[in-house]
């Protein structure tokens, strides 16, 4: 599958999710205009997340957005989603590859001008760049600051997307540093009305 040109693409974190409807919260960001939907799930048991997985893919469809599931190329491959993200300490994108097939997405997480590099240069279709921010759902990076967004800019050649601790009160700063694809948590998934959330995001996006 083709990446499209995404703009907001939204994380639903299990533990972040205040014990809501996770095919509820997917629906809700694709109404208010998510590009992506990733399901990330680090603590239930691969059951669990398959049949979560399952649902959410049912509910995303094939032509609303795009699925991802954080971590597990299998669980991936199991609940038929569009691919996989990876972080630093996953298994290596090749060997994602050879489990998914070269028709499926892959993303990894990088979190320096240097890992950016090197991610390009691994197969991955596109890398996630951050924490910007600091930010409770990724508690063991350091935050790496705005400027790092201008940097990996100018040495990318597949789409970025740039995460942590970004929510309306630092969207512009992050799209005037030269980000035009967000990835949230939080922003979205815990917001009292998740639909109006994700649009006042999107709209920001759009507007690049």
């Amino acid at each position: 599958m083709i990446l499209r040109d995404f703009r907001l693409y939204v994380i639903i974190d299990k533990n972040a999710v205040k014990n809501r409807d996770l095919v509820y919260i997917a629906g809700e960001a694709i109404a208010g205009g998510a590009d992506v939907i990733q399901l990330r799930d680090k603590e239930s048991a691969a059951g669990e997340i398959v049949e979560a997985g399952r649902a959410i893919r049912k509910a995303v469809g094939k032509d609303k957005a795009v699925f991802i599931v954080n971590d597990r190329p299998d669980i991936a491959l199991a609940v038929g989603a569009d691919g996989v993200h990876l972080g630093q300490d996953d298994m290596p994108v090749m060997a994602a590859r050879s489990i998914l097939g070269k028709d499926k997405i892959i993303g990894l997480s990088t979190h320096s001008l240097e890992q950016a590099a090197e991610a390009q240069n691994s197969g991955a279709d596109y890398i996630g760049v951050g924490p910007i921010f600091s930010t409770p759902t990724k508690p063991g990076y350091e935050a790496v600051g705005l400027g790092l967004i201008k940097k990996v800019k100018n040495i990318s050649r597949v789409p970025f997307v740039v995460i942590g601790g970004i929510d309306e009160s630092n969207i512009d700063d992050v799209i005037a540093a030269g980000g035009s694809r967000v990835a949230v948590v939080r922003a979205v998934c815990g917001a009292e009305d998740i639909r109006e959330a994700a649009k006042r995001l999107k709209d920001k996006l759009a507007k690049i």
